[in-house]
């Protein structure tokens, strides 16, 4: 068997973590998987955090157990939103997730005894890559433009279509109230 790993931000170790103190003991089923997140966990800062790996508030593509993928906003709990929308962390699945790279799976057993096997598929969107996106484009933006937007204007098709052409000589093409 593999060294499992677990990559969290500071700040998803500590919902991790703050989750465990929680936890109602041996029987709680996330418990089990609270601690091999925690016992495996690779503790990094948001700006050193890989771009494939699910962290908090990430949009991810998962499968369970083979079935069809889903995609989901990993979430700190149960929040006001469109139903099929959020997979919290205080569910087992999103527990599973967070912290897994791209390809990577996580085994467990779900409330009901029954074994899940979650494939990491793809991470749509990473809110710790999105700030380092944007704070390269700031940085860049700086250099090139002396604090300016840099914008490259890109001729499209309403310069290549005929120009219009009145219909009467005069320019005026109402015939008024009598064409009712």
């Amino acid at each position: 068997m593999s060294q499992e790993t677990c990559i969290l931000t500071t700040k998803d170790f500590t919902i991790v973590e703050v989750m465990r103190d929680r936890c109602l003991g041996r029987d709680d089923p996330l418990a089990p998987i609270l601690k091999r997140k925690i016992e495996s966990a690779i503790v990094m800062f948001r700006d050193d955090v890989p771009d494939d790996v699910a962290t908090m508030s990430s949009r991810v593509t998962f499968s369970v157990s083979g079935r069809d993928p889903d995609t989901r906003i990993i979430s700190h709990d149960r929040m006001a939103s469109t139903v099929g929308m959020l997979l919290p962390v205080t569910t087992s699945r999103g527990l599973a997730l967070l912290g897994l790279a791209e390809g990577e799976h996580f085994v467990f057993t779900n409330s009901d005894g029954v074994e899940e096997r979650i494939l990491l598929e793809k991470v749509d969107y990473q809110p710790e890559a999105a700030r380092r996106e944007k704070e390269a484009l700031e940085r860049h933006s700086m250099v090139n433009g002396h604090g300016k937007p840099s914008l490259r204007l890109i001729r499209g098709a309403f310069y290549d279509r005929a120009p219009l052409v009145a219909a009467s000589p005069d320019g005026f093409d109402d015939p008024g109230p009598s064409a009712a």
